[in-house]
C-alpha cells in the first residue's frame, strides 16, 4: 500500500489508541507551529486516537505551556499535558521533600510551597537559566553535603534544547556537575525514564497501544519504545543525524515534521 508522499509502504495494520506527543521542537518551535501541525493535530484527534502531550520542558508551568499553544492555534485541554514537572512535583509531595529549587519562577507555580519550618532537605533542578550561577549552585552544593539522606532530584537532564536561534544548554550538565562534586545520585524524574512514561499512559490502556512522537532520539524515542511503545522519530527541533545513528534499537519511524507523522502513522493504522 502506497499513501500520502510514500510515507507508508507494505505495513502492517496498527492498532493505536493513543499518542504521546512531545511539545517543543515537534508541536512547536518556540511560538512558531512546526509545518501543518495545527491541522495535523486536529486530522489525528478526529482519527479516535486519543491524545496526550508529554513533555521535559521545565521552564514553563503547565497554565503557561497551555496559554502559550492555544495562542499559535493549537486547540487542547490544560488537563492533556503531563509534563515533567506535573511528575517531580508529585514526587516531592509523596516523598514529603522541602526543596531547594532551582528552576524558574513560572515552573516553581506547579510545586508545593517552601515550609519555612523545615529545614530544606532536598534539591530540585530543572531548565532555569537564571538561576544557574555560583552562588544558587553553591547552595544546592552546600544543602546536599549536610547529610547523605539529603535528595538530588532532576526533573530531567536533557543535554540540550531547541530555541529559535539554534540548540541551547539544557539542565543536564548542572545535575552532573552536582553529582560530581557531592557524589550524590540524582533520582531522574522526566523522559527517557520508564517511570515517567509509564505513569503517562492513558488509563486503560497498554504501552503497546500507544506511540510516541518525538524529536529527541534518545529520550523522546529510545525511552518510549523501551517500556513497548512504538516511536517516530520527527526531523524537527533538536533532531540530530548523529543521535539517531547512536540508536541500538532504530525508531518504528523516522519523519520529517509532525504532519509527516500524522500521515504516517494514519496510514498504517489505516491499511
Amino acid at each position: 500500500m502506497l499513501c500520502h508522499r510514500g510515507i507508508c509502504t507494505q505495513f502492517r495494520k496498527m492498532s493505536i489508541k493513543a499518542a504521546l506527543i512531545d511539545l517543543s521542537g515537534t508541536l512547536h518551535v518556540e511560538d512558531d507551529p512546526t509545518p501543518n501541525a495545527v491541522a495535523a493535530l486536529q486530522r489525528l484527534r478526529e482519527s479516535g486516537i486519543s491524545v496526550k502531550f508529554v513533555t521535559n520542558t521545565t521552564k514553563d508551568s503547565k497554565k503557561s505551556l497551555h496559554e502559550r499553544l492555544t495562542k499559535i492555534g493549537f486547540q487542547l485541554d490544560v488537563n492533556e499535558i503531563y509534563s515533567s514537572l506535573s511528575a517531580a512535583a508529585a514526587f516531592v509531595s509523596k516523598e514529603q521533600l522541602n526543596p531547594f529549587y532551582l528552576l524558574s519562577d513560572d515552573a516553581r507555580q506547579d510545586f508545593p510551597t517552601e515550609d519555612k519550618s523545615r529545614q530544606l532537605d532536598s534539591v530540585v533542578v530543572g531548565l532555569a537559566p537564571n538561576a544557574f550561577n555560583y552562588e544558587h549552585m553553591n547552595k544546592a552544593f552546600s544543602i546536599l553535603l549536610q547529610q547523605k539522606s539529603h535528595k538530588l532530584v532532576a526533573v530531567h537532564q536533557g543535554k540540550y534544547y531547541k530555541r529559535s536561534d539554534g540548540l541551547a544548554l539544557g539542565p543536564g550538565c548542572f545535575v552532573k556537575g552536582l553529582e560530581y562534586a557531592t557524589g550524590s545520585t540524582a533520582t531522574v524524574i522526566g523522559k527517557p525514564n520508564p517511570y515517567f512514561f509509564k505513569s503517562a499512559l492513558p488509563e486503560g490502556l497498554t504501552a503497546e497501544q500507544c506511540v510516541m512522537i518525538g524529536d529527541d532520539a534518545n529520550d523522546d524515542v529510545a525511552g518510549a519504545m523501551a517500556v513497548g511503545l512504538q516511536g517516530i522519530l520527527v526531523k524537527t527541533g533538536k533532531f540530530l543525524p548523529d543521535a539517531l545513528a547512536a540508536l541500538t534499537t532504530p525508531p518504528t519511524a523516522v519523519v520529517e515534521n509532525f504532519a509527516e507523522a500524522v500521515d504516517w502513522l494514519l496510514c498504517k493504522r489505516n491499511s
